[in-house]
């Protein structure tokens, strides 16, 4: 059952990604919307979860908490080492001149991971009972739209070839089905998940505030833009409210 509906995913996924790259005229609407998706799923749905999966706090800081921080940090030294390494070969120039495809790539790729997070997290609902699995898979099949769409864009946003944006969106389409194959197999510690959601959380968080929202409004300073934004969130605020 859970392996059945996670083609829903598989298929909400694409719809996301197609979207994407059909609306390349308003660049700056796609990447406000994208923004405030990756801030409503970050603050509203993998946080958190997180925090309430994720164990016992550390020093008095919740392991979640922790990660989460980590997260944002990792996501930005890895981006800075790119780009120093890219200015090191005398490529690129300016601030918006100098996106490191490497970092799109790995941002897309983090994107998979958490579909395929997603996928397990699904059969792991429907061992506990159907019930649970319904409501874990009304979050998961919207969402993903969410993340299609924001694993195209985080891909072609650096400067990778169209080829590679496509292949990064059929990972994250496949990754949910293959995840929640695996829940046939074993189950996932409570606390490795929660961990893992922190974690990506910062990283996807530092994406949106740092790179997806500046790049958004640097060109097109609209209301529409910020509209859009707002309209992310308030998806996605609809989507954990549904589901719950």
């Amino acid at each position: 059952m859970a392996v059945f509906v996670a083609l829903g995913a598989f298929l909400m996924t694409l719809a996301g990604g197609w979207v994407a790259q059909r609306v390349t005229d308003r660049r700056h609407l796609v990447l406000g919307l994208a923004g405030g998706l990756m801030l409503g799923v970050v603050g509203l749905d993998l946080l958190p979860e997180a925090i309430e999966a994720a164990g016992e706090p550390v020093f008095g800081v919740p392991m979640a908490l922790l990660l989460f921080v980590g997260g944002f940090l990792v996501a930005h030294m890895v981006e800075r080492l790119l780009s120093a390494r890219q200015v090191a070969h005398g490529a690129g120039g300016g601030h918006h001149g100098d996106r490191v495809p490497q970092v799109g790539l790995t941002a897309a790729a983090a994107m998979v991971g958490h579909s395929l997070m997603d996928g397990i997290a699904l059969g792991a609902a429907f061992q506990v009972s159907g019930s649970m699995g319904v409501a874990v898979a009304l979050a998961v099949i919207s969402h993903d739209f969410a993340d299609g769409f924001n694993t195209y864009t985080l891909t072609s946003l650096y400067g990778n070839a169209r080829r590679k944006a496509l292949l990064m969106l059929f990972a994250a389409a496949v990754a949910p089905v293959v995840g929640a194959a695996t829940t046939l197999l074993f189950t996932l510690p409570e606390e490795l998940l929660g961990g893992y959601l922190g974690f990506f959380g910062g990283a996807l968080l530092y994406l949106a505030a740092a790179e997806i929202l500046p790049e958004a409004h640097h060109t097109h300073p609209a209301r529409s833009t910020l509209l859009c934004t707002i309209g992310g969130v308030g998806f996605i605020w609809l989507v954990v409210g549904i589901a719950e």
